[in-house]
């Protein structure tokens, strides 16, 4: 029953993330329109900046919607022994790829207003750009809160790149208004390149994590933990890795002392729960027989999952 309840659980988180990404990619795209024609109509190339950023995170959630929307309904069977939950982290890889031509473009567009200053309309872009401040706070309410899976950090991280990005544009727009500051508009065009930067490289960071492999989780700890159990004599192997943000796994085979069939049983049980309080959703365990150096008993048994 337990089992149950937990993979319930899982399904019903996953399909709220993936709720939350689909509606903040639809505002996202709203927000890119109404600033994108702002940009162009009242000249400013912060604007226009902050409209593509706001399209490249539409696109991010769009990918990542796609990913969490298919590996939540594909079963897989046998072939497939984790679904396709393997393309979340593939498509937040792409998303903060695709980050990286879109600061290259906002650059270029800076360094040209630092040759070439344009005047801009003040009063409407400053409309605009609080108009677009809204739309990220309301999308940051939305994502956030409890534990996000990777994709909503990706989006989480993006929307406040796109906050910090709609303040600049608010702050340029003011100074070009108060102090009479053309460069005031390019200068915050290149603040919102670096913020988009620093969003790719978080994103960038967790998805490469779980691609390469790398454990969430401190193996040192873990080991320490393990061989706190009665029956435990030593941990002889242990890998831990993810397959996706919400599915970590864990392979473990430890030498074991336990003779009789309740205490393998007990001692199983008390590895499997130690990987679960660490965080752990699917385990494999095999215990060795410490006396005979041969398998004894090899466990199966998935946990949580």
């Amino acid at each position: 029953m337990a089992h149950h309840d937990h993979t319930s659980e899982n399904e019903a988180e996953t399909g709220s993330s993936t709720r939350r990404l689909a509606f903040v990619a639809i505002v996202n795209l709203c927000g890119f329109l109404v600033e994108l024609a702002g940009g162009l109509l009242f000249g400013s190339v912060a604007l226009i900046s902050d409209a593509l950023h706001m399209l490249f995170d539409m696109l991010a959630y769009a990918m990542a919607f796609g990913a969490s929307y298919t590996a939540e309904r594909f079963e897989g069977g046998d072939e497939w022994s984790y679904g396709l939950h393997r393309l979340e982290p593939v498509a937040a890889f792409l998303n903060g790829v695709l980050l990286v031509p879109m600061v290259g473009y906002i650059l270029w567009e800076s360094y040209q207003r630092f040759v070439d200053p344009v005047a801009i309309d003040p009063e409407m872009t400053l409309l605009i750009a609080v108009g677009g401040l809204l739309v990220n706070l309301g999308s940051v309410y939305i994502v956030q809160g409890g534990e996000m899976s990777l994709n909503e950090r990706g989006a989480f991280y993006h929307l406040l790149g796109d906050a910090g990005g709609s303040v600049a544009v608010i702050l340029s727009t003011v100074a070009i208004a108060v102090f009479d500051l053309p460069i005031a508009d390019p200068v915050a065009a290149v603040l919102i390149g670096v913020s988009i930067l620093v969003s790719a490289g978080q994103v960038l960071k967790g998805s490469t994590a779980i691609l390469l492999q790398r454990s969430p989780i401190s193996p040192e700890r873990i080991r320490s933990e393990l061989a706190t159990i009665d029956g435990v004599e030593h941990i002889d192997d242990l890998h831990v890795w993810q397959v996706c943000s919400q599915l970590t796994v864990a392979t473990v085979r430890l030498r074991t002392n336990a003779t009789t069939p309740d205490q393998l049983r007990s001692t199983r049980s008390q590895v499997h729960d130690t990987l679960a309080t660490e965080g752990v959703d699917h385990a494999t365990v095999e215990l060795l027989d410490e006396a005979e150096n041969a398998p004894d008993l090899r466990d199966r048994v998935s946990h949580g999952h």
